[in-house]
Formats: C-alpha cells, sequence, structure tokens
C-alpha cells in the first residue's frame, strides 16, 4: 500500500520544481489519493501541482495525468490521480509552478507538503457501485 510524501510537510516552496520519482509498480489499485497541505502562504501569489507518469523513472511522459488547478491559500487540497489509463506507468513524479505578483518581493514563498496514498481497491469498487445506482 502506498503512502509517501513526494515533498515533506512544511517544506519551503520558492520556485518551481520536481519532486523524486515514486515508484508505483508495487500498487494494487489504478487510483491514488494526492493532498497537497498549505500550511503557509504570503498574499499575491498562487501554486499549481502537477502529475506525471514514467516507465523508467528516467524519461516523463509529456502530459499529465492529473492536475490541481492553483491554489492561493492555506489548506488542504485532495486530488485523485487515476492511473488507469497510463498503461506501463511505473513512476509518479509530481512538478510544481509558483507565481508571485503584486508589490513586495517577487520571489514566491509556500510551506507546504504533498502526500500521495493508495486508493484501496475494494474502496474504490464500493464507491463504483454506489454512484451507478445513483445514476
Amino acid at each position: 500500500m502506498i503512502d509517501a510524501f513526494l515533498v515533506p510537510a512544511n517544506t519551503v516552496i520558492t520556485a518551481k520544481g520536481d519532486s523524486e520519482p515514486l515508484d508505483i509498480s508495487i500498487a494494487s489499485s489504478p487510483a491514488l489519493l494526492a493532498t497537497l497541505s498549505i500550511s503557509k502562504v504570503v498574499e499575491q501569489e498562487s501554486i499549481e501541482v502537477s502529475f506525471f507518469t514514467s516507465a523508467d523513472g528516467v524519461t516523463w511522459e509529456a502530459k499529465p495525468v492529473a492536475s490541481l488547478p492553483q491554489k492561493f491559500y492555506v489548506g488542504e487540497y485532495p486530488l485523485l490521480v487515476d492511473l488507469s489509463q497510463a498503461s506501463g506507468a511505473k513512476f509518479l513524479r509530481a512538478h510544481w509552478e509558483v507565481n508571485r505578483w503584486g508589490r513586495g518581493p517577487v520571489t514566491s514563498s509556500f510551506e507546504a507538503g504533498l502526500r500521495v496514498r493508495e486508493i484501496p481497491a475494494e474502496l474504490l469498487q464500493d464507491a463504483r457501485a454506489e454512484a451507478a445506482t445513483r445514476r
């Protein structure tokens, strides 16, 4: 069961960057829950996070498998990362872009963490079954 931090909690992020690759070949479920936890921000800045897959951990797909839209405030932001269409994916990496505008320093400064957890296959099946009954 995957439960890992791609970015450790309360990491200071001041520029765009990439996480270390996470081995997802051991995942028994194609669905992951990514949670961006922002604990500190300054005004007039944003962060955007995207997830990319790779078969070898070196060459990455050009198009992200999932993306969180821009975030501006302290909080926790969950995102379902569905790997069912990413055949052959063995690694996952997060990429973030930061932006700052307005008065004051031009360097962004976020304190944030990014956790990725595997959603158990049974829970995913139960959710799909329940969703099908609501149609």
